[in-house]
């Protein structure tokens, strides 16, 4: 296991740690032999310091320690993952680190140290088991600056235990709905109790989901669906005290909603309002037209009327 790219996974025997993972960390990655050397030296030179009441160094090497962005995890497949499987958490690095570690519900399950190109760790879980099945964080380390990261924002490995028997599945309406109908979907764990969700395929999280304490059935209600709401809908649960532990998914129902029709007549109705307003239009603009016409021949005999005059006088 020497060499820049190793990992450790420490897994947990009935007596501790099993004889081949009891390796001392300068043997196992280079790395961790300078970092001793230097935490060790840093150490008494603190010492020093604090002795000669220099404290404020220490604050400002702790604040450097603590500003070193988080790394991002992510779980490869995502989603349904049986037990026997093979998966792949990839930790992703803001920048080069000596060395990644990934917790497993706090503890820590492996470490991987690094070279000083590389910006994502790779931790493989081979043939997925229940005791598995829970949240994962990782974070590295730096050793100039000596430094570590946050913590990654935690991802949950749910594992599907078929020994579960599917949920059923059941719909208020037709396949087919029209826009704006609140549409309800049933499903019953058959009272494994837990918590129920609600899948559509194509998401890769549920929509919805309901703990129904006292029965095992939940009622999801879709409000004024969209033709968005079309789709494929499936149920799972988590049966009672096992959180990370998911049934099958169950049968499916399909749902498609289409627009509105039209009442019957509506189109010759519609058809006829544009003819009535049509044809107000142009009478409007021939009373237009002829109020027009009645001023400018009013105007012409005035002005006829005042030249006569004036020749009479003359």
């Amino acid at each position: 296991m020497d060499g820049e790219n190793s990992s450790v996974d420490f897994r947990h025997s009935a007596s501790g740690f099993s004889p081949a993972e009891r390796h001392d960390a300068p043997t196992i990655c280079p790395h961790w032999h300078r970092v001793f050397l230097k935490t060790t030296a840093l150490g008494l030179l603190l010492l020093l310091l604090t002795a000669l009441g220099v404290q404020g160094w220490w604050l400002v090497t702790t604040s450097r320690a603590q500003q070193l962005p988080r790394p991002s995890l992510s779980l490869h497949p995502s989603q349904g993952v049986s037990l026997g499987d093979t998966v792949t958490l990839r930790c992703h690095l803001p920048q080069p680190a000596a060395w990644v570690e990934l917790y497993q519900d706090g503890l820590l399950r492996s470490y991987k140290c690094m070279d000083k190109h590389q910006v994502m760790a790779e931790f493989s879980l081979v043939c997925v088991k229940l005791e598995d099945a829970m949240k994962y964080w990782c974070q590295y380390r730096v050793l100039e600056p000596p430094g570590v990261s946050e913590k990654s924002v935690p991802i949950e490995l749910v594992v599907t235990d078929h020994r579960y028997s599917p949920p059923n599945i059941s719909i208020s309406h037709e396949k087919i709905v029209e826009v704006g109908t609140n549409v309800t979907i049933q499903c019953c764990n058959q009272g494994y109790g837990g918590i129920i969700f609600l899948h559509k395929d194509g998401h890769s999280a549920p929509l919805q989901h309901q703990d129904p304490r006292g029965g095992g059935t939940a009622t999801f209600t879709l409000f004024g669906v969209t033709p968005a709401d079309s789709g494929t809908y499936r149920c799972s649960y988590h049966p009672k005290a096992s959180l990370f532990v998911s049934s099958p998914l169950g049968d499916s129902v399909t749902l498609e909603v289409t627009p509105t029709q039209a009442l019957p007549g509506a189109e010759l109705v519609s058809r006829g309002n544009l003819v009535v307003a049509v044809v107000r239009g142009c009478a409007a603009v021939l009373i237009f037209g002829l109020g027009v016409f009645f001023v400018i021949d009013a105007r012409s005999l005035w002005i006829r009327r005042d030249e006569s005059l004036g020749g009479e006088g003359i």
